[in-house]
């Protein structure tokens, strides 16, 4: 019969995870707009180590009300870094030895799950509505897509930061 697991229960069996992974994973949030978005992207950022955190442009502060109402807290694990420009962030991520992966509806763009990572991966997250920025867009090692089955044509940027985080890790456990 199974029952939920208490604190220390928890701890062990994310513990074996933890152990797993290889290589680094970090973010460049290219000008999101919506707090809780942002906020929900740190979540699952801390919940699955990524390394480093870029905020290029208007993308709002960690440290908002709107950011923290879904961040709880979580944004204490992780390394941040405010960025004026996209462009800056991914100067400094190549610079770290990162690959650069966009996110993003576009052509040209392939299945992130039929790609060839490096060990070290930043992807970029573009705004809501507008995606990833035009120069940014043409800066990436790779462009990926998430593919959908249903009838909807995409999903919000949160959830889909989510599931590019998770195939990213998902790929040093397996």
């Amino acid at each position: 019969m199974s029952r939920q697991l208490d604190g220390t229960g928890l701890k062990r069996l994310h513990r074996q995870w933890r152990t797993r992974v290889s290589g680094r994973l970090s973010l460049i949030l290219d000008g999101l707009g919506t707090p809780a978005n942002v906020g929900s992207i740190v979540r699952t950022a801390a919940a699955y180590r990524v390394d480093h955190v870029w905020l290029a442009g208007p993308t709002p502060a960690l440290d908002g009300g709107g950011v923290q109402r879904t961040a709880l807290g979580t944004d204490r694990y992780l390394d941040t870094t405010i960025v004026e420009t996209t462009a800056a962030a991914i100067d400094e991520a190549r610079a770290a030895g990162y690959q650069i992966i966009g996110i993003e509806l576009a052509d040209g763009a392939a299945p992130l799950h039929e790609l060839t990572l490096a060990p070290d991966v930043c992807l970029i997250i573009g705004h809501e509505d507008h995606g990833i920025g035009k120069l940014a867009l043409d800066a990436c090692d790779h462009v990926a897509y998430l593919p959908q089955l249903g009838k909807v044509g995409s999903l919000n940027v949160a959830v889909a930061t989510a599931l590019a985080i998770y195939e990213v890790r998902r790929r040093s456990w397996t």
